[in-house]
C-alpha cells in the first residue's frame, strides 16, 4: 500500500499543475501540525513586529503632530530666561526678562507677527467646597484662545473691560471640571478660591488632550492683569513681567521671518549685543514637529531592524526544520524516486512545502501586527495607522524567507540516489 501511495503522489507530482504541489504540502505539513507551527513561530514573530511597530510609530508620530498642529504649527514661543542662584541654573521661563510690554512692542513692530499673547502662569492649589486641586493657572490676554486655537465650550471669555480692571474671573479646564465639581456639570456662575480668593467661573475650555505629560485640559485661565496683581505680585522693574509671549504668524512660511524681527526686536529692547548671551529663548512649533518626525522615524527603523533578525532566525528555523524533514522522510523520497519522481519534483515539492510555512506564518504574522497595532492605539489614545507597504512588504519578505530557507533542503532531498534512499530506516 505504501509503494502504491508513493507511486500515486509521483505520478501526480510530474502531471498536475503547481496547485496541487501545493495541496500536497499542506497535506505533509498538517499531518506534523506541532512541527509545523514551531518552525512557523519565527515568521509570525517577525512579521507581526514589522507590521506592529511601523504602525505604532506611524500612530504615534501622527498623534503628535496632531497635537502641535492643534497649537499651531505657525506659532513662535518665546521664552524668559533662566535664573540663577548661586551656581545653580534654574529652568527656562524662571527669570523675569519678558514684559507684557515686550509683547506690545513685537505687536506693534514686528509686521510678520499677526496676533501676539503674553501669559503668567504658576502651580497653585484651588478650592470648591470640599475639593481641591493642584492645578496651572495661566494669566493671559485676549488673544490667547485664537493664538493656542482653543475656546470656551461652554460660556465665555473675559472681555477687554474685565482685563483693564483686573476682574476675579477664570474659565477652567475639562479636568479641573471634573475635579472640584464632582456633582455638577452646570459650573458657570460658581465660584472658586485661587490661593484664598474667590474667583467666578464664567468659561469651560473645550477638551485638548495630553501634550507629553502635560494635561493640557487640568488648566485654569485668568486675566493676566488679575495673576500679575493679585496672584503673583512680583512685576518687572519696568511693566509687568510675564513667563512667555506667543507670536503667530500670518502662516508657516512667515515663522522664520517673523523669528529673525522677534529676535532683534527683543535684543534691541533687552539692549544684547554680541557676544552678549540672549535672556530669552525662541521656539518654532514647525522645527518641534520635524525634529520629533525624524526621532521617531529613526527609532521605527531601528525597531523594525531588530524585527528583521527575527525573520532572520525564523528562516534559519525552517531550514534546520526542513533539514531534518529531508533526513525522517529519507525513504519515503527513495520510494518516489524509484517509481519515476524526477529531481525537479522532489525539489519542488520540499520548496513548496518550506513557502507555505512561510506565506502562512506570514498571514498571521500580518494579522497579528494588525491586532497588537490597534490594541496599542486603543489603549494609548493615538491614530490608529496601517501602512499597505508595511503589509506588502511584511508578506514578500515572509515569501522570500521560504525560498532561500527552503532551497538547500529542497536540493538535499532532490539529489538523494533512491538505491541508498530505500536502504535508510
Amino acid at each position: 500500500m505504501a509503494k502504491a501511495y508513493y507511486a500515486n503522489k509521483a505520478k501526480n507530482t510530474r502531471t498536475v499543475p503547481l496547485l496541487e504541489i501545493f495541496l500536497m504540502a499542506v497535506e505533509t505539513l498538517w499531518s506534523n501540525k506541532l512541527r509545523t507551527g514551531l518552525t512557523m513561530l519565527g515568521v509570525i514573530i517577525g512579521i507581526s513586529s514589522v507590521i506592529a511597530i511601523t504602525s505604532i510609530g506611524q500612530g504615534v508620530q501622527k498623534g503628535v503632530e496632531q497635537q502641535i498642529q492643534a497649537l499651531g504649527t505657525d506659532v513662535l514661543q518665546i521664552l524668559a530666561g533662566a535664573a540663577r542662584s548661586g551656581n545653580i541654573r534654574q529652568g527656562v521661563g524662571s527669570s523675569s526678562t519678558l514684559t507684557w510690554e515686550d509683547a506690545k512692542a513685537i505687536a506693534t513692530q514686528a509686521p510678520s507677527a499677526q496676533l501676539v499673547s503674553a501669559y503668567l502662569q504658576r502651580n497653585i492649589q484651588v478650592v470648591y467646597e470640599g475639593q481641591n486641586t493642584s492645578t496651572t493657572v495661566i494669566g493671559t490676554d485676549l488673544n490667547y484662545p485664537e493664538v493656542r486655537n482653543t475656546r470656551p465650550q461652554q460660556g465665555r471669555y473675559f472681555t477687554q473691560e474685565e482685563l483693564d480692571n483686573a476682574s476675579q474671573l477664570a474659565i477652567i479646564g475639562p479636568t479641573v471640571q471634573r475635579t472640584l465639581f464632582t456633582q455638577s456639570n452646570n459650573v458657570i456662575g460658581e465660584r472658586i478660591r485661587i490661593q484664598g480668593e474667590a474667583y467666578e467661573v464664567i468659561g469651560v475650555m473645550e477638551p485638548k488632550g495630553s501634550q507629553g505629560p502635560t494635561d493640557r485640559d487640568d488648566q485654569i485661565f485668568i486675566p493676566l492683569t488679575s495673576m500679575s496683581k493679585r496672584l503673583v505680585g512680583n512685576n518687572a522693574l519696568v511693566g509687568v513681567s510675564v513667563n512667555g509671549i506667543l507670536v503667530k504668524s500670518a502662516n508657516q512660511e512667515q515663522l522664520e521671518a517673523a523669528q529673525f524681527q522677534v529676535t532683534n526686536l527683543l535684543r534691541l529692547r533687552h539692549n544684547i549685543y554680541p557676544p552678549q548671551p540672549d535672556d530669552f529663548r525662541l521656539t518654532n512649533q514647525a522645527d518641534i514637529v520635524n525634529t520629533f518626525t525624524g526621532v521617531v522615524g529613526l527609532f521605527t527603523v531601528m525597531i523594525v531592524a531588530i524585527a528583521g533578525i527575527s525573520l532572520v532566525v525564523g528562516g534559519i528555523g525552517i531550514a534546520n526544520i526542513m533539514l531534518v524533514s529531508v533526513v525522517e522522510r529519507t525513504r519515503e523520497i527513495g520510494i518516489r524516486k524509484a517509481v519515476g519522481a524526477t529531481n525537479s519534483a522532489i525539489l519542488n515539492q520540499f520548496l513548496a512545502e518550506a513557502i507555505v510555512i512561510s506565506i502562512a506564518g506570514g498571514t498571521i504574522g500580518i494579522v497579528g501586527g494588525i491586532v497588537i497595532a490597534f490594541a496599542a492605539a486603543t489603549s494609548f489614545k493615538f491614530p490608529f495607522i496601517i501602512s499597505f507597504l508595511s503589509i506588502i512588504v511584511g508578506f514578500g519578505l515572509s515569501l522570500s524567507v521560504g525560498l532561500v530557507a527552503g532551497v538547500i533542503p529542497a536540493r538535499n532531498a532532490a539529489k538523494l540516489d533512491p538505491i541508498n534512499a530505500l536502504r535508510s530506516d
